[in-house]
């Protein structure tokens, strides 16, 4: 056994005192390091991370706008925006090539998406995955009464502004149609300069059912849309994948991604920057045109990703011409749409 004498153990204690004093000292700066590194890299990861949001997104787009390829194959056709009396969708009709062919078998088409349920509850409350963004927050299902709907953050092209004529079966200038489906020779424009799909954002509020509008152009400002009327509606929009009617399915380009459409309404006096609008829902009325500013909408931030009939993927920003973003959606304009193809 080893003796220490009383000097060694002096300086042995001195020694780990000064390592002791050191190493508090280290840490600190350690820490201080580590904690600007940190203020660093946060930002990157978020940026990081919404990249990958944004690839998936992508990913999501381009396997509906395969599925809806692979329809328009079989059928001769594009799927109607709003289908049979039932007023199905046109996501709803491409469930099969969506890898949901268990949930297609179970639909019936010839009644309303109200009055089918699956595995003990209304249909509408299933959801398609490839339906929903990474980015959006606002997925949880919808209770409406007996009712469950599942979201949806994409829509398929209805046009520009006039969307329905009920009285003479006329649908809008978009790629879908609410009564019929679009062959590929209507689409004058070229399949990849037509718009086939956009994302929109959830729970969206809208205005609707003003009946009829004595000046049918299409408004250029945001700020129009207020005085058109009609009654809102909270949180609803784009919250039913099975309902064809275009503020829950569908989109118009009457305005450029994410413009704000506010509106205040004169009975609560709240006020909404991001509303939607149509003047009558499709299947409401015999006789009123149905018009719509239902504005593409994304978490991505200053832009939207769309799919074109071609089938191509790419993102539009939000400062993009209104006139040329109108132009994409036409199916048969036959106007030119400059820098947008360009990017």
């Amino acid at each position: 056994m080893r003796c220490f004498r009383r000097s060694d153990l002096k300086e042995a204690h001195k020694k780990v005192f000064v390592f002791e004093g050191f190493t508090l000292v280290e840490l600190l700066v350690v820490i201080a390091i580590i904690g600007l590194l940190v203020a660093m890299l946060l930002p990157a990861l978020g940026s990081v991370r919404e990249s990958a949001r944004g690839s998936i997104c992508k990913s999501n787009l381009k396997q509906l706008s395969l599925a809806v390829q692979t329809y328009e194959a079989g059928r001769g056709h594009f799927p109607p925006g709003r289908f049979g009396e039932g007023g199905w969708s046109a996501q709803a009709l491409i469930t099969p090539f969506l890898e949901q062919g268990y949930l297609y078998e179970n639909i019936d088409f010839s009644k309303s998406y109200k009055e089918v349920e699956f595995e003990g509850m209304s249909i509408a409350g299933h959801r398609v995955p490839l339906l929903n963004c990474p980015s959006e927050e606002n997925t949880q299902l919808r209770y409406s009464g007996d009712i469950i709907y599942a979201p949806l953050n994409y829509a398929v092209n209805m046009g520009t502004w006039m969307v329905w004529n009920p009285d003479t079966g006329v649908g809008g200038d978009g790629l879908f149609h609410p009564d019929r489906g679009t062959r590929v020779r209507e689409v004058g424009d070229g399949l990849a300069r037509t718009l086939m799909l956009s994302e929109v954002k959830t729970y969206n509020p809208y205005l609707r059912d003003v009946g009829s509008i004595s000046d049918t152009t299409p408004p250029t400002e945001a700020s129009e849309i207020s005085g058109l009327g009609g009654k809102i509606k909270e949180n609803s929009g784009h919250t039913e994948w099975v309902d064809g009617r275009v503020h829950q399915t569908g989109f118009t380009a009457t305005f450029p991604p994410n413009t704000l459409v506010s509106h205040t309404d004169p009975e609560t006096e709240k006020t909404y920057d991001v509303v939607d609008f149509n003047t009558q829902r499709e299947g409401k009325s015999d006789k009123n045109v149905t018009y719509a500013a239902v504005t593409a909408r994304s978490h991505h931030p200053g832009e939207v990703n769309v799919a074109t009939a071609s089938g191509s993927v790419r993102s539009v920003g939000s400062d993009v011409d209104q006139r040329i973003w109108r132009a994409f959606a036409t199916r048969n304009g036959g106007e030119p749409l400059g820098d947008l193809l360009m990017k």
